[in-house]
Formats: C-alpha cells, sequence, structure tokens
C-alpha cells in the first residue's frame, strides 16, 4: 500500500480518469463547477491547468464562449499527461511548486483539487500567481481544513467502494481564510464560495438515473469550495 497522499496513486488509477462512474467521477462534477469560472476567451488566451491530471477539463473548454483558450496543461504524473494529451490538453510534465512555466504567461490559471494535495501551500500560491498575467483571472477550488471535512471525505468517503484510499491527507486541507490572505498578499483578490452536490442528483446517479451530478454554489466553505479571483 502506497502512503497517504502519495502522487503515485494517480498513476495506479490512470484507468479510471474516463470513466463516469470511476474512482474520479467526483472530478467530472467539480471540472463542469470549475469551467463555469473560466472568463470567456478573447482572442486566443493561455490557460494553464496545474495538476491537470487527465485533462478533465478538456471538454468543458470546447464550449462557445470558451473555444479560443490554449489549454496547456502541468502535471507531475507521467501517465496522466499522456491521458491528458489524448484528449486534447498540451501537457508540460512539472510540480506545482516549481512551474516549469516564465513568469507573467497566462491569461487564466486554474488549481483545481490540487491545493489539498502540496506540502507547501503559501509556495504553491505563489507560484500559481508568478505565472498569471496582470489581469489575468485565477480559478481554483480545494477542500476545507475542518474536522468535518475530514470526516466526510476521508474518514466516511474511504468506505465507499469507488473512492480511493488514502488519496487525501486531511492534515493538508486549507483554511479559506488562509488562502485568501495568501492570494491578496500576491496580488490577487479572492472571491470564495461553497459547493456542494445537489443531493437528488447523487441519489440518481446512485441508482443509474444519471450519469453525472450538478454542483451547486453555497455559502458554507466548511466543506468543498472553490475561488476566483483577477490579479491586480
Amino acid at each position: 500500500m502506497r502512503p497517504r497522499n502519495d502522487p503515485a496513486q494517480y498513476d495506479d488509477l490512470v484507468a479510471e480518469w474516463w470513466r463516469p462512474r470511476g474512482a474520479f467521477a467526483a472530478l467530472h462534477w467539480l471540472a463542469v463547477a470549475r469551467a463555469q469560472l473560466v472568463p470567456p476567451a478573447t482572442g486566443m488566451p493561455l490557460l494553464l491547468d496545474l495538476a491537470c491530471g487527465g485533462g478533465l477539463l478538456a471538454p468543458h473548454l470546447l464550449a462557445p464562449h470558451l473555444a479560443g483558450y490554449r489549454h496547456v496543461g502541468v502535471d507531475i504524473g507521467d501517465l496522466a499527461t499522456q491521458v491528458a494529451r489524448e484528449h486534447g490538453v498540451t501537457t508540460v510534465r512539472g510540480d506545482v511548486l516549481r512551474l516549469p512555466v516564465r513568469d507573467v504567461c497566462a491569461d487564466v490559471v486554474v488549481a483545481g483539487e490540487i491545493l489539498e494535495h502540496v506540502t507547501d501551500l503559501e509556495l504553491a500560491v505563489s507560484e500559481a500567481i508568478r505565472v498569471l498575467k496582470p489581469g489575468g483571472t485565477l480559478v481554483c477550488d480545494t477542500l476545507a481544513d475542518t474536522w468535518l471535512c475530514r470526516l466526510l471525505l476521508v474518514t466516511l468517503a474511504e468506505r465507499l467502494p469507488f473512492v480511493p484510499k488514502g488519496i487525501h491527507d486531511g492534515a493538508l486541507f486549507v483554511d479559506p481564510a488562509r488562502l485568501r490572505a495568501l492570494c491578496q498578499e500576491r496580488g490577487v483578490d479572492l472571491a470564495i464560495n461553497g459547493l456542494r452536490p445537489r443531493v437528488r442528483d447523487v441519489l440518481r446517479w446512485v441508482v443509474h438515473q444519471r450519469e453525472d451530478v450538478r454542483m451547486v454554489s453555497s455559502r458554507w466553505t466548511g466543506a468543498v469550495y472553490q475561488g476566483v479571483g483577477v490579479k491586480r
């Protein structure tokens, strides 16, 4: 068994990236909510997708108002980047704590479901904002540093047959106020809201009456939450 939060787990689960009912099903639902925060494309802007995984954001960037983006993904996993390339993402192997990308090059930086996996949150935020152009948009989502989030998404979730064991380390979950402060110090005023699945969708998904689950915005940021802000 691999250590908790070991990135190599994603290579072990490479076949799950695009299975609608696989281990990464919830990441597909979150990708939809993430894409809704991406501003419309004007010209051919660069969208840098940090920890892009298997490229789950890619199909949502085909919407007419987003179709102009050059989608570049950065991920530490060799197999994940191969899968992402198969789905149209231009990929770069790299660590989000040391992005192999020049300063102020991206019009949009997306950091989806990665901040709760890094051992140095401050450095991860610094790198994400370093590569973002002034006037560019930062989009992120992550897991809250609360006992309830750890109970729901580690203790209870890992008892479900379709949730990978050890994929998260609750000690790395991210306090929303701290994330907002780190972003503000680096020139991004981050607006934050909670995310939750539609309960009816979840019930219908469980009994195979739906193929996906819609995420809805919430004032409560104690579990899953997302943020968006523009670099000054």
